[in-house]
């Protein structure tokens, strides 16, 4: 296979996880840390060139979380759980998941979610997302914004004071 060229199946496990816990800001990370470093995402679309949308291969710890409570302005999500029992945190409160289960956020809904591991065992799902150019996210439990600016996420606190 010539070295610029995709490959025609992978593994999902085997594909590397990015190396980086978080694009957060350093202060967010430290306050979150014991959460965010028990959180692996293997970027599945990546290794296929994919460019229109994203896919993760996600693993939880016991205690972790797959990112904090947030809500896409532009960007479409859906999660499909494959092992373990995730609690599902939205506006409307928890929902316990179990694998075969899926859910999805519409771009725009102000529907805020994240993921939660409690149990005793690892969560693996898969995310799925597009990558919609411009897009806004809201944090509406935390002093945080983030907008997708020139290909990387750009963070502020609420009142726009960049972080």
């Amino acid at each position: 296979m010539h070295p610029d060229q995709s490959p025609i199946a992978v593994e999902a496990a085997a594909c590397l996880p990015r190396q980086r816990p978080s694009v957060y800001p350093a202060a967010v990370i430290a306050r979150y840390a014991s959460q965010l470093t028990g959180r692996e995402k293997r970027p599945l679309g990546d290794v296929f060139g994919l460019s229109r949308f994203g896919i993760n291969l996600t693993r939880l710890a016991p205690g972790a979380i797959s990112a904090l409570r947030h809500a896409h302005a532009v960007q479409d999500e859906f999660i499909y759980v494959l092992q373990g029992t995730p609690t599902l945190m939205t506006n409307a409160g928890e929902t316990l998941l179990q694998p075969g289960m899926c859910a999805g956020f519409a771009a725009g809904s102000d529907d805020a979610h994240q993921l939660i591991n409690r149990g005793d065992s690892d969560v693996v799902y898969l995310e799925v997302g597009d990558r919609t150019p411009g897009d806004r996210v809201s944090y509406p439990d935390d002093d945080l914004v983030a907008a997708w600016l020139d290909g990387q996420w750009c963070f502020a606190h609420k009142d726009g004071t960049p972080y």
